[in-house]
């Protein structure tokens, strides 16, 4: 796997007012993170959170607010205020910035209420903002390393509802908040679509697989093209997981489209991939992204357990791990399987409380976890036992294990 020079890392994540998520914190996330969570829980509440920036980034804060249903479906029921969501980041060399994001709706609409990024600089240096805007008004601090004692450039934005960091982070004069916009926008979060994998587009090489996996026979070209040592990588572990496969090709067809085919052994003729299993073209899919030549820095999974076979979600587990070598990665799942492969201080369980909000519980932290994981029980197993919550019910925090009962299995 390649490690890549210079990944940023988030580090915490704190939401507000957004849907089921009326105040969560997410302190000390780990290069991979898992969500766990009965259905309704807000594991894809979370999910949406990195979703929905990156939106931001890409098409504008109008559209993403917009695409939710505004303000009357994004807030969450019963409660003023802004939208807020804050990220902890560390760059490589660089000390912990803060990014703050507070959006609330007028009669003019979306609108950025605060935006603001922080950090010390040094061991006992005092917090100072070197950007600071309010309703397209604020000002920011150029140069590599913004200081306290540095000007703030008064920048007046074209309207409220542009995002600081997304417009300054186009000049150079702005290196630190163009790695956040740089950073941001090259989230890959995955929404895939087995349909879609299915489809013959327009043929031309592409470098990254869209979210939904629409243009996956362009990826295939590109690799196939430009880093066939990685794509032939790609096969042999997709061998491993699915035997009898042999490689995937992406042919180009007269009128200028690109038809997936699956070649499995033993048989000389390949099938096309709309006879394809879902399994196989979704495990495509993950290792395509996890094997990217140019990965990604934040890679998000909702729920790879749809449409893969059990015996596959270990296998991608591992994969999972690997990858977050020179990839930081959010999964949601609520499958034993993928968990048997994942540590204690990697998972979060999420819970909706008497009223209706989620919580997050690190799995670590859960008393008595710990005593069964020396006992040789999986994580797996114990939440098919209920003991992270009843998995079958949307309802009820973790509690406590007996620290003295082992699991058998």
């Amino acid at each position: 796997m390649i490690q890549r020079a210079g990944t940023a890392r988030i580090e915490q994540l704190r939401v507000e007012n957004y849907r089921a998520l009326r105040s969560v914190e997410i302190k000390g996330i780990t290069p991979l993170t898992v969500l766990l969570g009965p259905n309704g829980s807000g594991k894809s509440t979370i999910f949406d959170v990195f979703n929905f920036l990156s939106e931001c980034f890409q098409f504008g804060l109008r559209h993403a607010w917009d695409r939710r249903g505004r303000g009357k479906e994004l807030k969450t029921r019963g409660q003023e205020g802004p939208v807020v969501i804050e990220l902890k980041y560390r760059e490589p060399g660089q000390p912990l910035i803060t990014y703050h994001l507070a959006i609330d709706e007028g009669h003019s609409g979306v609108f950025v209420e605060e935006e603001w990024l922080q950090w010390r600089r040094g061991e006992h240096g005092k917090p100072f903002k070197f950007l600071d805007y309010r309703h397209g008004q604020g000002r920011a601090v150029s140069g590599e390393k913004p200081d306290e004692s540095d000007r703030r450039a008064e920048i007046p934005l074209k309207s409220p509802d542009l995002i600081a960091v997304n417009a300054l982070g186009q000049f150079a004069e702005h290196p630190r908040v163009a790695a956040l916009r740089e950073f941001i926008t090259g989230w890959y979060v995955s929404y895939l679509s087995i349909e879609d994998t299915r489809g013959q587009p327009e043929a031309g090489p592409q470098e990254r697989l869209s979210k939904t996996g629409d243009n996956l026979p362009n990826v295939i070209q590109f690799l196939a093209e430009r880093h066939s040592d990685r794509l032939d990588r790609v096969f042999s572990v997709l061998r491993e997981r699915i035997p009898r496969l042999d490689r995937v090709i992406a042919e180009p067809m007269p009128d200028g489209r690109l038809l997936l085919k699956i070649k499995d052994a033993p048989f000389d003729q390949p099938v096309l991939s709309r006879f394809a299993s879902d399994g196989t073209l979704k495990m495509l899919s993950y290792l395509i992204v996890l094997y990217d030549p140019d990965p990604p820095q934040f890679i998000g999974i909702e729920e790879p357990e749809n449409f893969l076979h059990p015996r596959l979600l270990p296998g991608l587990a591992e994969e999972c791990e690997k990858a977050s070598e020179h990839s930081q990665l959010l999964v949601t799942t609520h499958s034993p399987f993928f968990l048997n492969s994942a540590k204690p201080d990697e998972v979060r369980v999420l819970y909706r409380d008497e009223n209706g909000y989620t919580q997050v519980k690190l799995v670590s932290e859960i008393h008595g976890v710990k005593e069964f994981i020396a006992a040789g029980a999986t994580i797996g197993q114990l939440w098919l036992e209920g003991r992270f919550g009843d998995p079958l019910v949307n309802s009820g925090a973790p509690r406590s294990l007996p620290p003295h009962r082992r699991i058998k299995g």
